[in-house]
């Protein structure tokens, strides 16, 4: 079960066709759902997008916090995961960026919100940045 916050934002994101209201109102979500790594059980967590590369990337800030977010250590025991955007729902491959890629995608995501390089800044990690493609499946 996701945390409350969370589970409001999910359920006012489906009814709405993809749009939120309040801080979150005009920002651009998905719902990202991937399998536990422990569990196997279905985890679906909002986050911000960016598109990139004939897909799109999201941004494993957990608010600038020491440890990656939850749904980061799912993609890597399991990269197959399913996106919602508010218009349709589709399977993907999730795939951790590295290197020179992954500083230019963190930098045009910097560009489009400066709030990441905030988070960025609260953390010693570096954050990882994952694209999102998705598959015929």
């Amino acid at each position: 079960m996701p945390h409350p916050f969370h589970q409001q934002i999910i359920d006012e994101f489906r009814a709405n066709g993809g749009r939120v209201g309040g801080w979150l109102a005009g920002s651009r979500l998905i719902l990202l759902t991937t399998r536990g790594a422990r569990s196997g059980a279905a985890h679906t967590t909002p986050l911000g997008f960016l598109p990139y590369d004939g897909g799109i990337v999201v941004i494993a800030s957990a608010g600038g916090a020491d440890r990656n977010p939850d749904w980061y250590h799912n993609v890597l025991a399991d990269n197959q995961v399913t996106v919602e955007d508010g218009t349709r729902t589709y399977r993907a491959e999730a795939t951790p960026l590295s290197g020179a890629e992954r500083d230019r995608a963190f930098a045009r995501a910097v560009a489009d919100d400066p709030g990441w390089a905030g988070y960025q800044a609260k953390t010693s990690r570096t954050i990882p940045v994952v694209a999102l493609r998705p598959t015929l499946s």
